[in-house]
This record gives C-alpha cells, sequence and structure tokens, in this order.
C-alpha cells in the first residue's frame, strides 16, 4: 500500500477515483456525508430514510456521482459503534471495495475522528485491500497507489506508524501464502537477514545445522531430520539508540515450520495445502521486529524463530523415539504431529538464556484444540505472570489481535509426564489440547515471565494468512516503551 498523505483540502476536491465518507450508528449525514449528500441532491439521506444505510459497522454503499464531485464515486462506510475495532472494519469495508472497483486513488474524509480511529481505519484499508496474487499469469487485480486522509488530528507521526504496520502485516501475509517449495527453512532466514540489513538498529544471525548440533538443540534437531531441508534458527536483535528500561530486553519467538505433514504421524491428505502456513507464528515475529526497529521504540528485542520442514522418511523421527532439548530435558515424542512445541522448546530456551530476554511471548500456530475453543475470533492466551498476561491481553485490545486468557494449572502437569523421559510431547488423552501444548512449553521459559499465543485459528483464516501478531507484537513494545 502507498504512503499515506494527509491533506486539509476538502475531500470532496480531491482528484480520486473513490471517496470514502464515515457514519456512525444510528445513521445521520453531518460533516463531510452531509456535504456530499448535497452535492447529490440527497441520495445519502434517502438511503438512510428507506434504512438502505444504517451506520453498522464495516456496511458500506457507493453512490455514483454523475461528476457533481470530484470522485466518480462516493462510499458511505459505517462505523457502528465508534469504537476503534468498529473503524477497523470500516476501513477494511473500503478497502476491499477499492480492490473491486479498482480504484487507484482513494480519499478517506473521516472528519473529526481521533487519531487513533483514523488510524485503525487506515490499518483496516490495507488488511482489506490486500491481495495475493504474485503466482497468477496477468496483470492481477489493481492495488491502491494513492491514498489520502482528510483529517485535522492525524500527526505526521501517526500516519507513518499505521503505514508502517499495513507494511509489516502485509509482509507476514506474503510470507505465510508462499508456496512451500519456495519459501523454505533457507528462504525464510534470507528474508529476516535482508529485513535486518535493511533496517537500522536491527541484526540478524542465522544459525545453521551445526551450530544447533554445538548447541544440544534436539528438539529441532528432531523435527528437522526427516526432511531434506535444512533447519534453521533466526536470531534477530533490535538494539535501540536509547533504552525505556535498562536492562529490559522482550523476547519473541515464533513457530516456523515452512511445511508440516505431520511427519511419521502423518496428517490426512485434505486440505494438508494450508500447512504451508504452519510458520505463521515466525513469519508474524519477523516482520514485528522488522517493524518495531524502523518505528525506533526504546525498547530492546530479540526475536528467535526457529524454522524447519516437518517430513515423513526413512530418517524421520518416530513416535516413541526420545529427544533432548538445549536445556537438558529429554522429551518422548508421542506424536510427530506435536512438532511445534519441539522447536518452540529449544527456541525459547535460546531467547532465555543466550539471548537475555527477560520477558517472553511466544507466537504459533500450534494447537487444533485452540481453534474448537475459540473459532478465528480470539487466539489463545496462556501466561505464566498475571501482570505480563494482563499486559498482552490489554495490547491485544489496543491492537485488534484479541486474546482470550485460557488456564495453566499444576493440575495439567500429568498430561505431559512419560514413562521414559522427562516429558512427552503428547498425551494420549483427549483433554485440554491447547492447556497441554502451554504447560509443555513453559518448562522452557526458565522461570521468566512468559505469555504463549496460539493462533492457529486466528493466524490462518479460509486458505490465507492474515498477519495476526503483527499489530499486538507492536503494541506490547509500545507499552513497555511507557514504562520509563
Amino acid at each position: 500500500m502507498p504512503t499515506t498523505v494527509r491533506t486539509s483540502r476538502d475531500p470532496l476536491s480531491q482528484v480520486a477515483d473513490l471517496i470514502v465518507v464515515f457514519l456512525a450508528q444510528p445513521a445521520t449525514v453531518t460533516g463531510v456525508a452531509a456535504a456530499a449528500d448535497t452535492a447529490l441532491d440527497g441520495v445519502i439521506a434517502a438511503a438512510i430514510a428507506d434504512n438502505e444505510i444504517t451506520g453498522e459497522a464495516g456496511t458500506i454503499t457507493v453512490f455514483h456521482t454523475a461528476g457533481r464531485v470530484s470522485a466518480p464515486r462516493v462510499a458511505v462506510v459505517g462505523t457502528g459503534d465508534g469504537s476503534t475495532d468498529a473503524w477497523r472494519s470500516a476501513g477494511r469495508a473500503a478497502g476491499t471495495k477499492a480492490r473491486a472497483l479498482k480504484a487507484r486513488k482513494v480519499t478517506l474524509a473521516p472528519d473529526d475522528a481521533t487519531p487513533d480511529h483514523v488510524s485503525a481505519a487506515i490499518v483496516g484499508f490495507g488488511a482489506g485491500n490486500y491481495r495475493f496474487e504474485q503466482y497468477k499469469t496477468g496483470k492481477g487485480t489493481p492495488v491502491v497507489s494513492a491514498l489520502k486522509v482528510a483529517s485535522s488530528t492525524l500527526t505526521t507521526a501517526q500516519a507513518r506508524r499505521a503505514d508502517q504496520l499495513v507494511t509489516a502485516v502485509q509482509g507476514a501475509r506474503d510470507l505465510v501464502n508462499t508456496p512451500a517449495n519456495d519459501l523454505t527453512p533457507t528462504a525464510l532466514a534470507l528474508h529476516a537477514k535482508t529485513l535486518a540489513s535493511a533496517t537500522p538498529g536491527l541484526t540478524c544471525r542465522v544459525l545453521e545445522h551445526k551450530d544447533l548440533v554445538r548447541l544440544k538443540a534436539g528438539a529441532l534437531l528432531g523435527v528437522a531430520q526427516g526432511s531434506a531441508e535444512p533447519p534453521k534458527m533466526i536470531v534477530m536483535r533490535y538494539t535501540p539508540a536509547r533504552k525505556a528500561r535498562r536492562g529490559e530486553v522482550l523476547g519473541l519467538v515464533g513457530k516456523a515450520v515452512t511445511f508440516d505433514t505431520g511427519g511419521i504421524s502423518i496428517k490426512p491428505a485434505g486440505g494438508m495445502e494450508e500447512m504451508k502456513m504452519d510458520m505463521g507464528g515466525g513469519a508474524a515475529v519477523i516482520e514485528a521486529i522488522g517493524l518495531i526497529a524502523r518505528l525506533g521504540l526504546p525498547v530492546e528485542v530479540v526475536a528467535v524463530v526457529p524454522s524447519t520442514e516437518n517430513m515423513p522418511s526413512g530418517t524421520a523421527t518416530r513416535p516413541g523415539d526420545v529427544v533432548t532439548a538445549m536445556n537438558g530435558k529429554t522429551i518422548e515424542v508421542i506424536n510427530t504431529d506435536a512438532e511445534g512445541r519441539l522447536i518452540l522448546a529449544d527456541a525459547l530456551t535460546y531467547a532465555a538464556r543466550i539471548g537475555k530476554a527477560t520477558r517472553l511471548v511466544d507466537f504459533a500456530t500450534l494447537t487444533g484444540a485452540i481453534v474448537v475453543a475459540l473459532g478465528e475470533v480470539y487466539a489463545g492466551l496462556f501466561g505464566s505472570e498475571a501482570e505480563w498476561t494482563d499486559t498482552v491481553r490489554a495490547a491485544g485490545e489496543i491492537s485488534g489481535d484479541i486474546c482470550w486468557p485460557m488456564p495453566l494449572h499444576p493440575g495439567y502437569a500429568p498430561l505431559i509426564s512419560s514413562k521414559v523421559a522427562d516429558l512427552s510431547n503428547a498425551s494420549n488423552k483427549r483433554q485440554a489440547g491447547a492447556v497441554y501444548a502451554a504447560q509443555f512449553l513453559r518448562e522452557f521459559t526458565d522461570g521468566l515471565p512468559w505469555c504463549h499465543v496460539d493462533i492457529a485459528g486466528t493466524g490462518m483464516i479460509g486458505g490465507a494468512g492474515t498477519g495476526f501478531g503483527v499489530g499486538l507484537m507492536l503494541a506490547i513494545a509500545e507499552q513497555l516503551s511507557d514504562r520509563a
């Protein structure tokens, strides 16, 4: 999406293919909407009277202007109750419609809406306007090339933040949507290195197979041994010029299984093509640390992304095998399709012990159980410390990447026990699957304040990546920035 241009000019005089005005619920014509209604001989008011326009969040009605204003079309979008979520939905609807109309130049006219609401509309617009068409022949659907926002409240810094967030979310979506034959662990690592080289204050180190052997990262290596593709541990670090809190290091960890067959415990064929998206957590973490660095937030961040394929072969880990994780704990592999928690185990240990993180958050498309529990609306949130969990949940409410708190309790501990090793990676009891996975991960956090965000339901919807988690991580970092 192009850089947002703020303008103080009358939005109805802007040269554009589409002008978007906003109405709350219940709908009344005020501000720019009233001016548009006057120019269009009362058609907006008539549509409201006929209940065709209600102001419900995300609803949109398009009017042809017949040359009465500078753009050929005016869209009226509902902002519902006026919440930030509603403005985000309104922006998404406008972005989707702009794409459908092949509008290249768009002006948003949010009147005197707050900066947070205008920013939410821009972010929503970017989400709605996004399409992944890199593998389609032909020209594809045109994207918006010029976006203007007629707002007296939005500052340049706020517009830049919104633009940068859109860029990062779209970057994560591109990674998740890319086929696994092109996005291998090696390709993902190269992307991270390229991003770091272009971003001041950001560095990237890629740990290769020999490094993982030296570090005794047996959990990650165990998952990787069935694939011809070598595993990678991507370690990125952002060091700001100044720090809001001396000694504070935010640790971000993301699962990046670039293709997951399930290994020897192979998945059903139906829908397996979507398992190219099993690296959604890692993609979000890579793009989020890049975003935090570009915005120059005063928080040191270390990101650790373990990446591998999970494939069945003559060299693959078998059910019943025992691997030793980086922290020395032994793990009986009951189910090779519970591989995400294995690679996260070594990544969490690395972030805590070598990355020197003081608090941790991990993101992973981890369990089908969380999809059953929460669907595609909330991510599952597990935490070891109430204050840190509350911080992460609040960041979700701010960003729109909403999370619902799930239980962690000693009563679940028997589920991760093994008869032959310290831990097992799966339980034969069909209960509390998402809780079980989080309970397992907690064993590798070295007692740090830690949260686990299960994005299996929210990170990939309808066979496409959403970029869920990028905005959440930005909001977490911003909250830590305010703790001077």
